[in-house]
């Protein structure tokens, strides 16, 4: 993501802030012009005149997103897909819809970014996107579990997701080396734009089927196979992950999620102006300048170039301070094929 500051004294401010810690002027987030606002009351405003406020899930310190202050909506264009959310008046609830919420923001920026339809179910019923964040329901005496999934534009995410102590139990009981709530909401917004960029694109479909097979094959069954069996041994020389074995809209939604991390990681490198000159003896291909935008760069070639000795480096500070590896996955030829796939989808 791109670096922010606050207009007002130019200070750099993450994208959530809602306050800058320098000059103590409110902060509120312009999705229009990818900007931060200033204000010392309550109305935002740009050079042009147009005055802009608070959307309304600000009072729950769910958003810092602006909305125009005459407008239609009392809510941002992110907080605007929101269709079920979480009892508010459950404290444990508030907190883990306010982290969801976190990394819901950053999705839709990513969106936003590559200009993609971002139409709500209200605004279009039969091919809009929407977001259910629920936990278990009660039934009499029985408690049903929530799945994670997305089904004809609704995306469903369990909030318990947002507890790191049930991630990390999910993690080493699914034997994932990565489970996050942004790696979730990229993953499956990912089956929503399958829907939009590639089923009613015969030419696409057709090279979408070259690539990661045909996805008529039996969903519900591909699945009781895949966690019956697991993956196949040689999985590591096709696919990104174990999960993406179980059926081609799976490997669509799993190599859709890895891109998104790439163009965000390579955009925070452009922004920090990052280049990599390691004391390595006999080799150049660690070097590295992310001296350019990947959410307008054309060439494939150039981002994958940068991305590997950038996944390196900060791999190698992860394990300077005894954390896991930030980003714990190898490209193959194969996933490879699969992100210039997506790249081409989204340029």
């Amino acid at each position: 993501m791109k670096i922010f500051q606050c207009n007002n004294c130019n200070n750099p401010v993450f994208f959530e802030n809602t306050s800058c810690e320098k000059c103590g002027a409110n902060l509120g987030y312009h999705d229009t012009s990818f900007n931060m606002l200033y204000t010392f009351g309550k109305e935002f405003s740009l050079a042009d005149g147009s005055s802009y406020q608070y959307c309304s899930n600000h009072k729950h310190d769910a958003c810092n997103w602006l909305v125009p202050a005459n407008g239609n909506s009392e809510y941002c264009k992110a907080c605007s897909l929101n269709n079920l959310i979480p009892n508010l008046e459950d404290e444990i609830n508030l907190d883990k819809w306010q982290q969801i919420e976190r990394w819901k923001h950053r999705l839709i920026y990513s969106l936003q970014r590559f200009n993609l339809p971002l139409n709500n179910k209200i605004e279009n019923p039969e091919s809009g996107l929407c977001f259910d964040f629920i936990g278990r329901r009660i039934a009499g005496d029985q408690s049903i579990p929530v799945k994670t999934g997305h089904a004809n534009g609704v995306i469903t995410i369990n909030i318990e997701e947002a507890d790191s102590v049930h991630r990390e139990y999910m993690r080493k009981a699914m034997d994932e080396p990565y489970r996050t709530l942004i790696g979730h909401l990229r993953h499956e917004v990912g089956h929503y734009y399958w829907d939009l960029l590639i089923s009613k694109n015969p030419q696409r479909l057709e090279r979408f089927r070259q690539i990661f097979g045909n996805e008529e094959l039996d969903y519900g069954h591909a699945l009781e196979r895949y966690y019956q069996d697991g993956a196949p041994n040689d999985w590591s020389n096709h696919f990104i992950s174990e999960y993406a074995t179980s059926h081609p809209w799976e490997d669509w939604a799993e190599t859709w999620a890895h891109y998104l991390h790439i163009v965000d990681t390579l955009e925070s490198a452009y922004a920090f102006g990052m280049k990599l000159n390691p004391t390595l003896t006999g080799i150049t291909t660690m070097n590295m300048d992310a001296n350019f935008n990947p959410y307008f760069e054309k060439d494939f070639d150039k981002m994958l170039e940068t991305c590997l000795p950038l996944t390196f480096a900060v791999n190698a500070i992860n394990r300077s301070m005894g954390q896991p590896d930030l980003y714990p996955f190898v490209f193959n030829a194969s996933v490879i094929q699969k992100l210039r796939f997506v790249h081409e989808c989204l340029n």
